[in-house]
């Protein structure tokens, strides 16, 4: 066993043991065996005020557990060099337990109450303090967990590797014992988060549209689904979101997120019941109750909500008929039976395959900014697969100037003016809806432009905010001057405008592969001869490039 060196601690008349060294740790057995080698000198010596004629400093209860006697005690500062085991003191109102990583995370954080450890003095660069490589552990160290005659918390703590780069991980204590507790924190190189943080600081049009309850149509069923966010990748890749996510969340993250800390930021862990709510509860805020506190996430409604669902920051979850109460809106509900515990994913986010996201629980995203090789699951723990949307893009245009048309192909490289025909004749001044005589194709693009033929011959633009089965919704439209016959032909034309830049496009469902009409014209400032070609829309987009051909 190794001994410590006189020199790295002193012993007060008045009991105070207190590090003096600068390098040095030891073990609790080690400490309480040089404690029990001082008590049988003669005579006391230098700073180490302590012999035979003293009382006993130290008791062992086994290797890993060393009560101090009064007065004897050390401070936190002393505490930091020892490990491997629990020093107990001031008949046992403080307490010091060993916590013991398995895992090779290099640098890990410990949330003790609600809130990080801010004297992470177990990590000592890229290493642990006290590792031990071949037994595969990566830090031992002690942490106070009973203080004035107190529990901290229960003794809860939550350990966690965060390391931007590497993979996430977590692992919880609920309530130290005496000796050494185990943590499992481990990481590994993340091949789909390589990107520099100095880089990803940057990507800042990545939000989040609403931190609440939030309704989202994933998987184009025209049925909303419910989340607790609605991200918003803006210009990045869905890895460079996962990545985003990441490092708002990393070791050293000044982020906020949901009002708390990005390090401490977990996401979801409980799905409460509620009833009988008073007052206007607020997305997110501080929540409390008898024996806890959280952060409110989402609640399905602020006035009249039936279910919250909440991070659990301390103590343990509320249980039938605790009052819960906003820490700001000092809302109040009361929990109705059941309360659901959720499983985590680290990041918060969920997993990224490179190419789709495999979110987290009640994570929601967008759903433009989804692929079919998405999921997403949300708040009553239902996977939802996003459609494919796929964009069909015109390149080459001259903004201002050119006039485009996509329409249906007709088979024979022409434009197919009957796609559709029409169910009912439009008459009169305050038309709100077009029917045709047949569904519309699930890959017409959620809103934008149809052509119907009127019956003086020509085809009326008009636009449409939705559809559903063999109805168009449109705004109110004046067909008085210009009827149109049930039977007229209807087309849907899904690039209908003047450009406003140099490309044009349109995005929908991917159905089966479809071939596409294509026409732009110029006759302005710079005429081009009328461009004419066709398109395929396939599973995976499509698009045409105009040959800009002169016809000054």
């Amino acid at each position: 066993m190794a001994a410590v060196n006189p020199a790295d601690y002193s012993v007060a008349a008045n009991g105070d043991i207190r590090y003096t060294g600068t390098t040095t740790t030891n073990t609790v057995l080690e400490f309480h065996r040089w404690l029990q080698d001082l008590a049988d000198d003669a005579t006391s010596a230098g700073d180490d005020l302590m012999d035979i004629t003293q009382a006993t400093p130290s008791d062992r209860s086994t290797d890993n557990i060393i009560t101090l006697l009064a007065p004897y005690n050390i401070d936190d500062a002393t505490a930091e060099v020892l490990f491997d085991g629990s020093i107990i003191q001031a008949n046992g109102d403080t307490i010091y337990d060993g916590i013991v990583n398995f895992g090779n995370a290099t640098h890990i954080e410990v949330i003790q109450n609600g809130a990080l450890i801010a004297n992470d003095f177990w990590n000592l660069g890229g290493s642990g303090l006290n590792g031990d490589t071949a037994a595969g552990i990566s830090h031992r160290f002690m942490v106070k967990v009973r203080d004035a005659g107190a529990d901290i918390d229960g003794r809860r703590l939550i350990g966690t590797s965060r390391e931007f780069g590497f993979t996430y991980s977590e692992f919880s204590i609920n309530g130290t014992t005496r000796g050494n507790n185990v943590l499992a924190l481990s990481q590994s190189a993340d091949l789909n988060n390589q990107t520099v943080a100095g880089t990803v600081a940057t990507w800042t049009d990545v939000v989040n549209g609403n931190e609440g309850y939030t309704a989202i149509d994933v998987n184009g069923d025209t049925t909303d689904e419910f989340y607790y966010s609605d991200w918003d990748r803006g210009s990045r890749s869905i890895n460079q979101f996962y990545e985003r996510t990441k490092w708002l969340t990393r070791r050293g993250s000044a982020e906020t997120l949901y009002g708390l800390s990005g390090e401490i930021f977990r996401g979801i862990t409980h799905e409460i019941d509620i009833d009988n709510p008073t007052g206007t509860f607020q997305e997110p805020e501080g929540v409390s109750w008898p024996t806890g506190t959280g952060q409110l996430l989402a609640i399905d409604s602020t006035t009249a909500g039936t279910k919250m669902w909440i991070q659990l920051l301390t103590g343990v979850a509320p249980t039938d008929n605790d009052t819960i109460t906003g820490g700001t809106s000092t809302a109040t509900a009361q929990v109705n039976t059941t309360v659901t515990t959720r499983s985590l994913s680290f990041p918060f986010s969920g997993a990224s395959t490179g190419s789709a996201i495999i979110g987290a629980y009640g994570l929601g995203i967008e759903a433009t900014d989804l692929s079919a090789s998405d999921q997403l699951f949300d708040l009553t723990n239902t996977v939802r697969v996003p459609p494919n949307n796929v964009s069909f893009t015109v390149n080459g245009l001259v903004s201002g100037e050119d006039r485009v048309l996509v329409g249906p192909e007709d088979g024979a490289g022409g434009l197919d003016l009957d796609q559709l025909s029409l169910s009912g004749t439009l008459s009169g001044g305050a038309v709100t809806s077009v029917s045709v005589s047949t569904a519309i194709p699930t890959d017409t693009p959620s809103t934008g432009t149809i052509r119907i033929l009127v019956n003086t011959g020509r085809y009326q633009r008009v636009s449409y905010t939705s559809y559903s089965g063999s109805t168009f919704t449109i705004p109110s439209t004046d067909f008085s001057g210009d009827n149109a016959t049930s039977g007229n032909n209807v087309f849907i034309s899904y690039i209908d405008e003047l450009a406003g830049a140099a490309t044009a496009s349109f995005t929908g469902v991917y159905l089966a592969d479809r071939t596409l009409f294509v026409r732009v014209r110029d006759g302005g400032g710079t005429p081009i001869k009328t461009f004419e070609s066709t398109g395929s829309l396939g599973s995976a987009g499509g698009s045409s490039t105009v040959i800009r051909t002169s016809d000054a």
